[in-house]
């Protein structure tokens, strides 16, 4: 601050107390739900609706990033001629930010994007160390947002929330299966290969392990499974020589993970050293093994791993933003990257038609208490299905729509794509085609 005692935005602090305004470690923050009484001045502002989008770029789980370039062209390309709004003709403009799959980092891109950016609306996807903290930051700024490919417990109760009757949470709204559908869809896998039914489990110390053990383990246990758990390990840990002597000892003949992907291709080679994975039959990976760069990185190991899939292009859905049909966006994203298909491309779209729907809805994309007024009546098509917030689901919370998550497994190609992933049951969305049945690892 200068000598003036003006801040950079050409407020005194006196005139920033009486708009209710408070400063956090040298920034601006506005309160909660102050809506357009902090519009931004100038004709060109207001009639410019800023989107924001943070997703993994860098860092560890930056392979759910890697179809960001196409699908923003795609958003870009459709919002080109701008949007109508009431009556209103708008100009939209993206402004992409990288968590670097660090939660501090997330949290910092999203103030820049609420405070600095003054965007109208964020965007965020892929794992809670990148949307949990850019929705807190949402959240607490009043600012509306839509996030996705989270497992819905990890982004509610891995925020704080305790009853899903009663959600803490008024500015967001949130698109992503759940521990029901992954017990879903494993208790339909799994019989597909003659196991002795104990599971080898390791669930991380993190948002998605925690929310995991808690819920899915006695989902399985009722399913007839015997979970051995030695126990939440942290993230980063690089020696798995404890576990995997207890899952031998164990005769664990399935194996099941949430890890973040270094951490998974630590532990699956040392259980290839020492023996563990001659007794595996089902390995069963989730947050990890989703993209064919992650698989194919582990060599011979990678084949015969089962995984699940938020999307694929074989699925009968397409973007009401972009027109666009699943089989049609992986092929696109084939042609324009030169890389497999990949399954994030499907929910990173959808948000954008998520977020399309959500500011026609709100009659007034400007005024953020009437964006998120209108999160209740958002109902769209997406590449990943038809998404609903006008009605209820029992014992899920209002702001979230559960997406299904087949389960399959990636086996081996004879093309320059070495893998390839096959879904092999769909027990929570029948239009979605089934191309085989599980194979033993």
């Amino acid at each position: 601050m200068g000598s003036s005692g003006r801040e950079a935005n050409g407020l005194t602090r006196r005139e920033l107390v009486k708009r209710g305004a408070v400063l956090v470690g040298g920034a601006m923050v506005a309160p909660a739900y102050a809506g357009s009484a902090w519009a931004r001045s100038g004709r060109s502002a207001a009639n410019t609706i800023k989107l924001g989008f943070v997703s993994p770029i860098t860092g560890a789980t930056s392979g759910f990033g890697e179809p960001d370039p196409y699908v923003i062209s795609l958003a870009k390309k459709a919002f080109a001629g701008g949007l109508t709004v009431g009556g209103t003709k708008y100009d939209v403009q993206i402004v992409q930010r990288d968590s670097q799959s660090a939660p501090a980092q997330a949290a910092k891109v999203a103030n820049d994007l609420i405070h600095g950016q003054n965007v109208d609306l964020i965007l965020s996807t892929s794992t809670p160390e990148t949307v949990n903290p850019v929705a807190d930051a949402a959240e607490a700024a009043g600012v509306p947002y839509v996030t996705t490919v989270v497992p819905w417990e990890a982004w509610y109760f891995g925020r704080g929330a305790k009853d899903p009757t009663k959600s803490p949470f008024r500015a967001g709204i949130h698109f992503c299966f759940g521990t029901t559908n992954f017990a879903h869809s494993y208790t339909h896998l799994w019989p597909q290969v003659k196991t002795n039914k104990k599971v080898g489990v390791m669930w991380p110390n993190d948002a998605d392990g925690n929310a995991i053990r808690a819920l899915l383990g006695p989902q399985l246990k009722a399913a007839g499974y015997t979970i051995v758990d030695p126990g939440p390990y942290q993230d980063g840990t690089t020696d798995y020589s404890a576990q995997i002597a207890k899952f031998k000892a164990e005769n664990c003949e399935i194996f099941n993970t949430f890890p973040i992907p270094p951490d998974f291709a630590t532990f699956w080679k040392q259980a290839a050293n020492q023996g563990y994975t001659k007794i595996v039959k089902i390995a069963q990976i989730a947050k990890t093994g989703l993209f064919p760069s992650q698989v194919t990185e582990l060599g011979s190991l990678g084949n015969n791993l089962a995984s699940a899939c938020y999307w694929h292009p074989t699925w009968p859905y397409r973007s009401s933003l972009t027109g666009i049909t699943s089989a049609r966006l992986g092929a696109g994203y084939k042609a324009h990257s030169g890389k497999q298909w990949n399954q994030q491309a499907g929910p990173s779209l959808g948000l954008f038609d998520v977020a399309k729907a959500l500011l026609v809805a709100s009659g007034n994309p400007k005024d953020k208490n009437a964006v998120i007024g209108a999160l209740k009546k958002v109902k769209v098509q997406t590449p990943v299905g038809v998404l609903d917030w006008t009605k209820s689901r029992p014992g899920v919370p209002w702001n979230v729509v559960p997406t299904p998550i087949p389960g399959g497994q990636w086996v081996q190609t004879h093309d320059k794509y070495k893998v390839d992933f096959v879904i092999c049951e769909h027990s929570d969305d029948r239009n979605i085609p089934i191309g085989g049945r599980l194979k033993e690892y």
